[in-house]
């Protein structure tokens, strides 16, 4: 609640009431909308999703507007949000709290004979909302206010939108608006799961219900923990949100890409066909058993599958099984993929350098996770590669 006052007639004591939701047409999360421009003016400097939003109020009689913007318009601010818990990797970090102030102009795209705009991906975002902005917005794929700006593109996400970094709510907030803005547009904006929307929707539905872990007993909720939850998204996280990451495929063939975020065969485990695979993964959560749900997490959980020896088979028995011509994945940050770093976290020093995907298993793998959560850089590229 605001408190307000209201001064009354002449004499009289100034009421003090306690002002309502109602007295705002603005959501407490979301911008002010810019006023209009009277001919001639010079334009309004722009918002992005990210930069501090005034903090005026409207009217209770003023117009609600047409479009009030989304919860992934958040403000993450110069400092981190409350419940947000740093660890090692963020001592180096890309532009926390800077406001990234461009104008994108997106050159023409090409579109394919099929009549579809052109393929991006995006690689483990872990709650870097601003990097994840000005990511989009260097590729023209959003604009300066942070809407969709690609027509027919197609966007594709490769899993874990949360833990480590500090608004994974955000950043689910905001790919769910470009999905429908896209669509609108006739391109799409989709995602796929990663083990750590496992591991968030495990650790919200059976907290501290024990699990087999295979090693003993375990938890989701210290798991989640343990993995970089963060109790703001955790006090942020809505039934919309588990619901759309629940029915979240596991594995998509686009344009000769097999797309999954783990560099794993395990997901040989769970069907034939792409289309196996991912009905079994939302059976499995719709049946909600924990130790169902905590084997699946594990075996999605696995890493470096197409790495050493033998990994170019790995990646073929996949093609084979599936369809593509590659492998593309995220997971394993580039830098602790090459062995740059000892730890996924980056622990061990300076932030590693990472330029783009890395491309490997005889040229049958690209990986796609920059490693933002030790100051890598967080990935949207286009496929397919020219390399």
């Amino acid at each position: 609640m605001v408190e307000g006052s209201m001064t009354q007639g002449a004499g009289q004591e100034p009421v003090v009431r306690t002002a309502t939701l109602r007295d705002f047409r603005v959501p407490p999360y979301a911008q002010t909308p810019v006023p209009p421009q009277a001919p001639g003016a010079a334009p309004h400097p722009p918002v992005l999703p990210h930069a501090p939003a005034p903090h005026a109020s409207v009217p209770p009689h003023a117009p609600a507007p047409p479009h009030p913007p989304h919860p992934g318009n958040a403000n993450v601010g110069d400092e981190p949000p409350e419940g947000y818990t740093p660890t090692e990797r963020d001592l180096p970090v890309i532009n926390r709290g800077d406001t990234v102030k461009m104008e994108t102009v997106p050159e023409p795209r090409p579109v394919n004979e099929e009549g579809r705009g052109p393929l991006f991906v995006v690689g483990d975002v872990h709650g870097y909302l601003d990097e994840l902005v000005a990511a989009l917005a260097a590729q023209g794929l959003i604009d300066a206010d942070g809407n969709w700006a690609a027509g027919n593109a197609r966007l594709w996400f490769l899993g874990d939108f949360t833990d480590r970094g500090p608004d994974g709510i955000g950043v689910i907030d905001l790919v769910m608006r470009l999905s429908a803005e896209a669509a609108a547009a006739g391109g799409y904006c989709k995602a796929l799961m990663g083990n750590h929307e496992l591991l968030l929707i495990g650790a919200k539905r059976f907290s501290d219900t024990p699990v087999n872990s295979g090693a003993g007993t375990a938890t989701f909720q210290a798991a989640w923990l343990l993995n970089g939850g963060q109790k703001s998204d955790m006090d942020r996280l809505q039934d919309v949100h588990l619901q759309w990451m629940s029915r979240l495929d596991a594995v998509v063939e686009e344009d000769g890409h097999l797309l999954m975020h783990s560099d794993t065969t395990a997901y040989l485990d769970y069907g034939s066909t792409i289309e196996d695979v991912n009905d079994t993964i939302t059976a499995i959560l719709t049946r909600n058993d924990a130790d169902e749900c905590w084997d699946l997490f594990r075996k999605l959980t696995k890493r470096f599958a197409f790495r050493d020896e033998g990994g170019a088979e790995a990646v073929r028995e996949l093609l084979t099984t599936y369809g593509g011509q590659r492998v593309v994945h995220g997971h394993s940050p580039i830098p602790y993929l090459l062995g740059e770093v000892g730890t996924e976290d980056g622990e061990d020093g300076s932030g590693p350098v990472v330029n783009g995907p890395h491309v490997y298993a005889e040229g049958l793998a690209i990986a796609m996770d920059g490693g933002v959560t030790m100051a890598g850089k967080l990935l949207v590229v286009q496929l397919p590669l020219h390399d």
